[in-house]
């Protein structure tokens, strides 16, 4: 059985602490197949790349918790985006209307960049990508909307629900803003991570053979001009470093030229694995060689306390509720774990591909649990159509008690260093990438 609004509501008003969803997952290649857990930067000695850690789990049988080795193959930060887009995707379909907010790239003429939505941008209505475009004339901080949520607090959050709802409901924190680190700070009120429990960490193994046959010793290879070729043979066509020596293929600007040793060594500049051709040595990675686990779980808690927190003491436009402020106030806070609930049913249903490698299934249907004051659940069903119906009707009862959302899409335009800027790093990244660097 699906959740009613009736029900959302009442637990919102305080018959309820939140709801819960723990679903257990499986690798779409079955039970104990391999999956991939996201990489971070380590230091040498590190064990592995992976966010790895001790949790205490419960036993099956009810008896004592036991500690298990398990890894974070989606962090709270990356859950959050996949809700985020999941909202977005609904709301660009036409099937949820919700507010955004966009810098519009599209007449910047940067490679690659259409728009980004305060969905998309990591601090999403605070970015500083929003902060540094324009809102007509002002930059955005300077127009209406910029003033009317900067000034928002969680005890004054009516300008930020009529703007960027989901903002309150993922968290944020104004601090690009005009107050700098003392702006205001709004609590994620959903959390949501896939961690996989009782562990092995696996190897890596990585290897190429050459149809061609290419042998490592067949020659030195040059970079070759910008433009044209991307490595030579001849020296005199290859591009020169900064001391005017002929740049072997991969090597930093200061390498010299080392063509008479022929280019030997792993990964040594020069050599024709640098232009992916050539056999490639079998090897071994201990660091990032993929976990099999006992069991995943992913876990969602959208928490009806931290929406309890936020008041509503006037309407958008700053003017005062006439003895309405209390159902107003309810009715925001309803259409705001509606929202949340949407972004995890469509988020859900669209599953669980994280990476590479890290595809997964759910072992049976996602269910959601209302959690009680005392503890106890009522479980239940939310399908992405029952969760978007729910999600209007909510806003459309918020709207009608004087609190709505703000209709449509507002485009910023990116102010010229902005574009300048990402312009200068795409040409660095372009060049670093021409050079072997990337």
């Amino acid at each position: 059985m699906s959740l009613t609004h009736e029900e959302l509501k009442e637990g919102v008003v305080g018959g309820a602490v939140g709801v819960r969803c723990r679903t257990v997952l499986q690798p779409l290649g079955g039970p104990g197949d391999k999956v991939f857990p996201p990489t971070y930067g380590v230091d040498n000695n590190a064990e592995t790349k992976y966010a790895t850690e001790k949790r205490r789990v419960p036993r099956a049988d009810g008896s004592e918790d036991t500690v298990v080795p398990a890894v974070v193959l989606d962090s709270v930060a990356s859950q959050a985006n996949r809700l985020e887009l999941a909202l977005l995707d609904a709301i660009r379909r036409g099937d949820l209307a919700a507010p955004v907010t966009s810098v519009d790239f599209a007449q910047s003429g940067l490679a690659g960049l259409d728009r980004i939505s305060d969905y998309e941008a990591p601090h999403r209505i605070f970015d500083a990508l929003l902060r540094d475009s324009y809102d007509g004339e002002h930059l955005f901080r300077n127009g209406a909307v910029g003033r009317a949520i900067t000034e928002a607090r969680p005890r004054d959050a009516a300008a930020l629900y009529y703007h960027s709802p989901h903002t309150l409901v993922f968290g944020g924190w104004d601090s690009t803003g005009p107050r700098g680190g003392l702006g205001a700070k709004y609590e994620r009120a959903i959390t949501s991570e896939i961690v996989a429990l009782d562990i092995e960490v696996g190897k890596r193994t990585a290897s190429r053979i050459d149809p061609a046959g290419i042998e490592k010793s067949a020659a030195v290879l040059y970079e070759g001009p910008r433009g044209g070729a991307a490595w030579v043979l001849d020296k005199s066509e290859a591009v020169l470093d900064s001391k005017g020596n002929p740049k072997l293929l991969g090597a930093k600007d200061s390498a010299k030229d080392s063509s008479k040793d022929g280019g030997r060594g792993n990964g040594e500049p020069g050599r024709p694995s640098q232009a992916n051709l050539g056999n490639v040595r079998p090897s071994i990675d201990p660091k990032n060689g993929g976990i099999t686990a006992r069991q995943i779980v992913g876990t969602t808690v959208l928490s009806f306390i931290q929406l309890r927190r936020l008041r509503f003491p006037t309407r958008a436009d700053s003017t005062a509720f006439d003895g309405q402020r209390a159902e107003a106030e309810v009715a925001a806070r309803t259409a705001l774990a509606a929202l949340g609930l949407t972004a995890a049913a469509l988020a859900f249903e669209e599953g669980f591909d994280l990476r590479s490698r890290c595809v997964l299934v759910a072992e049976g249907p996602v269910m959601f649990e209302l959690v009680k004051r005392d503890g106890t659940v009522v479980p239940f069903d939310l399908s992405s159509a029952d969760a978007l119906k729910l999600a209007e009707e909510s806003a459309d009862r918020a709207a009608a008690a004087g609190l709505p959302w703000r209709e449509g899409e507002l485009l910023l335009r990116p102010a010229g260093r902005l574009v300048q800027l990402i312009k200068r790093s795409q040409d660095i990244a372009e060049s670093a990438e021409a050079d072997g660097d990337r």
